[in-house]
């Protein structure tokens, strides 16, 4: 049996009533059973559309992003760096001492036949908008990795559309931005969706290892399955919710063509509710 499966596209699912297993349907026709569904397909999720999660929503600004490699290091200090110039984000963050994730931001053109779709017109567009900004961050550009770029519209998962609701059906949930997709002002998406994985995966465990009479390890039940989904989807909410709303206040301020009344509420609610600005990277989810 396959473990693993690339370059596989989800079209349909739905849900076995005999069973209670999950069944999907890929793009090339064969059919994937499972006793529990995990939603891990993005912010266009097909998953996050069965459970009856409410659309993205677009900023009306997109983003490039890619890495860079330096043979001899890059001598960065490990941290989440943020400039702004004129209308253009730039952010980088060390992946190890030879390899840089980042990205800028730009706005969103409407006519879709002005935005580069192959990755060199990407870069020598970006080089282009970033050539005012210092030689260090255009030298990142200029040697970015051609196949690790892209350039995406940015989306979010609106953060009262967070707060209440259902996600989840039958055995069925989601996780990293299949739930909540967001921009990446704060530099914590891909940490986010880790720890959706620690904290479900110690959920899961917990109902694996009961026991029954004569101490032989019980089958994961439906049951079991929805009350460790249930458990993940409570202990995870806040900080979905929180980390959420930070980002997009974020967005607004950095990125976002805001009038002076919601740029002064945005300053208001972030310095009420985060007063420490750096505390979410602080946030331990716990032990595996």
């Amino acid at each position: 049996m396959e473990t693993i499966r690339f370059g596989c596209q989800v079209v349909s699912m739905n849900v076995e009533s005999s069973t209670s297993y999950a069944m999907l349907q890929l793009h090339d026709g064969s059919l994937i059973k499972a006793k529990v569904l995990i939603g891990c397909d993005g912010a266009n999720s097909v998953i996050a559309d069965y459970i009856g999660l409410k659309p993205t929503r677009p900023f009306t600004s997109c983003a490039v992003r890619g890495l860079t490699f330096y043979p001899n290091g890059h001598g960065f200090a490990p941290e989440f760096l943020r400039v702004r110039k004129d209308k253009y984000l730039v952010g980088r963050i060390p992946i190890d001492e030879k390899t840089v994730y980042w990205f800028v931001v730009l706005q969103w053109t409407q006519g879709d036949a002005e935005m580069p779709k192959d990755s060199v017109s990407i870069r020598q567009m970006t080089i282009d908008i970033t050539a005012g900004f210092s030689k260090d961050i255009v030298d990142m550009i200029e040697k970015s990795d051609l196949s690790s770029l892209s350039l995406t519209r940015l989306r979010y998962r609106a953060p009262w559309n967070l707060l209440s609701g259902n996600f989840r059906r039958e055995t069925v949930t989601v996780a990293g931005d299949a739930w909540h997709v967001k921009g990446p002002f704060l530099g914590q998406g891909g940490s986010a969706a880790l720890e959706d994985a620690i904290v479900l995966a110690r959920c899961i465990s917990k109902k694996i290892g009961d026991v029954d009479l004569n101490g032989s390890r019980m089958p994961l039940s439906a049951q079991k399955a929805i009350e460790a989904l249930d458990e993940y989807l409570k202990e995870r909410r806040q900080r979905v919710v929180l980390s959420s709303l930070l980002t997009y206040l974020r967005g607004l301020l950095l990125v976002e063509d805001s009038s002076i009344l919601v740029r002064f509420l945005s300053i208001l609610i972030i310095s009420v509710m985060f007063r420490d600005p750096s505390s979410h990277t602080r946030y331990d989810c716990g032990k595996l």
